[in-house]
């Protein structure tokens, strides 16, 4: 089995085998990667030891101890940290990536730490976001809601959001700011690679009884609309305000005044420049994608990205309950292409 390739014959196989996820595609051996894999390892024996961590701090605590967990998941580059940056303006904490940041250490042989999630008696509600991809393939194609899950976290405390964005606009964006940490080629075989795998993302939560929402990163165009519906289908009106959505600094302020975003510990490697684009509000950051070739948007299309994208579409009309001219508005051909 070789999930290597970078032809388009050979990323059809891939997205394929993606698709289908056989067994043995958790049983392959992953070979090392630079600074960010530098083990021989496979996905099932990264999932185990990631679940055991977190299960220290699971295992022995009552379901009522846990806050209920809203759960965003998607491919990398889906407006996830702007969304980290909203739900924190709440008041609710809000967690960037724990649990990827305990997969990279195990990718690299390091003495893993469980995730802290606090008391519900303290924190009621948390956040936490989780993104899939982008430099080596164990990040694109693991599954973070199975890690909590089979660490202990009861399902009941859990929904998921799960996170997409227009295919070529996403691709754009992880070939621009992800260059200088893996070559185009590996970069758009992860990127196949991980928009696939998060639509099992969903499709196990649906099986474990887990709510799903779906939540496209295109509503944010019309931001303060989309996000008290979303609010309000999790449950969370009464923490709903504009402000959250639409004052993230003080006068003068040149950060975001957002004291309630909680960053794991990661190596230099990951941190990348002006990855993540400072701004005084939640809002839709249109990304060109002019810069891609020919080559690159028939691969989103042969190797069902697009397509993935189009049920996502749909089913976020569906779940944020969008009308026919909203739905027009904020996707355009995408909306008739899914219906």
């Amino acid at each position: 089995m070789n999930i290597d390739g970078t032809s388009p014959d050979s990323l059809e196989r891939i997205a394929d085998l993606v698709r289908q996820r056989p067994r043995s595609l958790d049983t392959l051996p992953l070979s090392p990667v630079g600074e960010f894999q530098t083990r021989t390892v496979t996905l099932a024996t990264l999932m185990r030891e990631v679940t055991e961590c977190l299960a220290q701090d699971f295992r022995h605590r009552p379901a009522q101890d846990f806050p209920m967990l809203y759960f965003a998941c998607g491919k990398a580059r889906v407006g996830s940290t702007a969304l980290s940056n909203l739900f924190g303006m709440t008041g609710m904490p809000s967690y960037y990536q724990p649990l990827k940041a305990i997969l990279r250490d195990a990718l690299v042989g390091r003495p893993l730490a469980p995730w802290s999630v606090p008391s519900a008696t303290e924190e009621p509600h948390i956040f936490s976001k989780e993104t899939i991809g982008p430099y080596v393939l164990a990040e694109s194609l693991f599954n973070p809601l199975q890690l909590l899950i089979e660490a202990g976290y009861p399902r009941q405390r859990l929904h998921l959001i799960m996170l997409d964005r227009e295919p070529a606009s996403s691709l754009a964006s992880w070939l621009e700011k992800l260059i200088s940490r893996a070559p185009a080629d590996t970069l758009l075989r992860h990127y196949v690679v991980a928009a696939l795998s998060a639509a099992h993302v969903a499709s196990y939560a649906e099986r474990q009884g887990v709510p799903v929402t779906h939540y496209a990163y295109e509503v944010s165009k019309e931001a303060v609309s989309s996000v008290r519906v979303l609010f309000g289908r999790l449950g969370l009106s009464g923490s709903f305000t504009e402000n959250a959505v639409t004052s993230w600094r003080e006068p003068g302020d040149v950060q975001a005044n957002n004291a309630r975003v909680i960053f794991p510990s990661e190596a230099t490697i990951y941190k990348v420049p002006n990855l993540h684009t400072s701004d005084s509000a939640y809002r839709y950051q249109r990304r060109a994608t002019t810069s891609l070739s020919e080559a690159q948007l028939e691969v989103l299309e042969r190797c069902g990205v697009n397509a993935a994208y189009r049920a996502s579409v749909a089913a976020c009309v569906r779940d944020l309950g969008l009308n026919a001219a909203m739905s027009a508005r904020l996707f355009g051909d995408w909306v008739a292409a899914a219906a």
